[in-house]
């Protein structure tokens, strides 16, 4: 059940010292005793931090959590949180407030160019969720183009920020044509009170029930960032570089455990709707936004040519080096561009399929 704070875990290497201190007593109680063999340590215990409230592509979470993926692997994930965006949350992550996180991977390259010791171990939608939405009987999005005029819904930090200068740039697009007005969460009133005619929209979190809302199918145009030249990653798994370098073998465990998840999700979009509407109270009626969320995912981003070659989660350095780029080349990134064999490491994702 989602919570509201996380408290400070012991660092992995301390850990691995108290391990190590406690294992040797071990041994030299048994020897005292004349037996062999060392106690079972237990599973090793980590948390988790989400980057938004509960989304339809969170599921991976909780269905390895409720199909014991992570107890077969000798994983007890502590806590779930959930977020108030990828910034935050890869910070907390890179702090090693959290071991693992679900953060938008192009925020996860501007977090690097900051210093945040962060990296992806899978790409969960191979392409970003990310469009502009419109309502249909008031604008009809063919190209970016159709923007100019228009008045934009936008918040001015995030993940949709770094879309939304990353699309414009992309297309040379100049935002003195348009008018931009500043919005808070959730984006999509505004565009239902008319206050704008355009705002940035996921495709597999609002625009499900912002369609609803619209009127139903066909009252909503939108104009998906990947089909526009926003040539970048969604949102992914992530972990801090600490994690990779000083327990590389629970970060394979967890991210096994993960990935067999994600592809029972992608086969099961109806029950991980239903399991992640019975994660809290206040979830209860939400199972069927969850698996719309999902099904767009599933339609839209979490399949590639590069998945179909190396499996869900894949990740290649041709569209990271893109992703890096479109950030750089629109002033997005506030330090020196990361080399991008830092910004991800596709070895526990590669490990996991290689062996399945």
């Amino acid at each position: 059940m989602p919570y509201t704070g996380y408290h400070r875990l012991p660092t992995r290497s301390a850990l691995r010292a108290s391990t190590a201190m406690a294992a040797s007593a071990v041994l030299l109680a048994a020897a005292a005793c004349g037996s062999g063999g060392a106690e079972d340590e237990g599973p090793t215990t980590v948390t988790v931090q989400l980057d938004y409230q509960l989304r339809g592509n969170h599921g991976m979470f909780y269905v390895a959590q409720e199909k014991g993926y992570f107890e077969d692997a000798g994983i007890e994930v502590e806590e779930i949180t959930t977020g108030s965006g990828s910034p935050d949350a890869l910070r907390t992550v890179g702090k090693g407030q959290a071991d693992f996180g679900f953060a938008d991977l192009p925020s996860l390259v501007t977090a690097r160019s900051q210093g945040v010791p962060v990296q992806a171990l899978a790409a969960v939608n191979q392409v970003s969720p990310l469009g502009m939405c419109t309502l249909k009987d008031n604008v009809q999005l063919g190209s970016v183009d159709d923007l100019s005029g228009l008045k934009i819904g936008v918040h001015p930090a995030g993940s949709t920020y770094i879309f939304y200068e990353a699309l414009m740039a992309a297309n040379d697009i100049d935002r003195d044509k348009v008018e931009e007005v500043t919005v808070t969460p959730p984006y999509e009133n505004y565009l239902l009170e008319g206050q704008v005619d355009a705002v940035i929209c996921y495709v597999d979190a609002e625009v499900p029930l912002l369609r609803q809302h619209a009127g139903g199918e066909g009252s909503l145009s939108v104009l998906l960032g990947a089909d526009a030249g926003y040539d970048a990653y969604g949102s992914g798994l992530t972990t801090s570089d600490d994690m990779v370098e000083q327990d590389p073998e629970t970060v394979q465990a967890f991210t096994d455990a993960y990935l067999k998840a994600f592809e029972y999700v992608a086969d099961h979009p109806a029950e991980t709707a239903e399991i992640l509407a019975a994660s809290a109270p206040e979830q209860a009626d939400n199972a069927d936004l969850f698996q719309k969320q999902l099904q767009a995912d599933i339609d839209q981003t979490f399949t590639s040519p590069a998945t179909e070659e190396g499996g869900l989660g894949a990740m290649e350095e041709q569209r990271w080096q893109a992703t890096v780029d479109i950030l750089a080349d629109q002033g997005a990134l506030k330090g020196q561009a990361p080399p991008v064999e830092e910004v991800y490491d596709p070895s526990f994702q590669e490990s996991y399929h290689s062996g399945n």
